[in-house]
């Protein structure tokens, strides 16, 4: 698959390794960003066309939710998964409600089940650009039609 087929998708979390090893295990599938910090991801976020976005949820500078709030307000498109490796149910309330996330995974992850959230993301993310583009079709075909019906009523 080259890179223009390739789904792009952004890491961001605050450790290292983690970000290598996800780097590692998904840089054939997919076109891999990845950020340590906040501010990090949302500069990339600014300059490439992500389409999904995967976050761990306790760092130090912003929580993942609070990071998830900050990308809806610049790219509500991309599709937004929460990682954690606590149990904490306000954070999963607060993804679900303030960060709009797609899916809520606990770490360590695991590659097929990551694989395939990855997967039924960008499906949906697929299906809302085609609405949007057959809406934005519909949209001008109707401007076109009652531009000729004004013609036709003037004539």
């Amino acid at each position: 698959m080259n890179i223009e087929n390739k789904i792009n998708v952004l890491y961001l979390d605050d450790e290292e390794n983690n970000l290598f090893s996800f780097k590692a295990t998904f840089r054939f599938k997919y076109n891999v960003f990845t950020a340590l910090t906040g501010a990090e991801a949302l500069e990339i976020i600014s300059k490439n066309d992500i389409q999904i976005i995967i976050t761990d949820q306790r760092m130090p500078e912003m929580t993942g939710v609070e990071f998830l709030e900050k990308v809806i307000q610049i790219k509500p498109d991309p599709m937004r998964i929460l990682l954690t490796g606590y149990t904490d149910m306000g954070a999963v309330v607060d993804a679900i409600n303030k960060g709009k996330i797609f899916h809520y995974l606990n770490k360590p992850w695991r590659e097929e089940e990551l694989t395939e959230t990855i997967s039924r993301a960008f499906e949906i993310y697929q299906n809302k650009k085609n609405i949007i583009d057959q809406k934005s079709k519909l949209e001008i075909s109707n401007e076109q039609l009652e531009f000729l019906l004004r013609q036709k009523l003037l004539s």
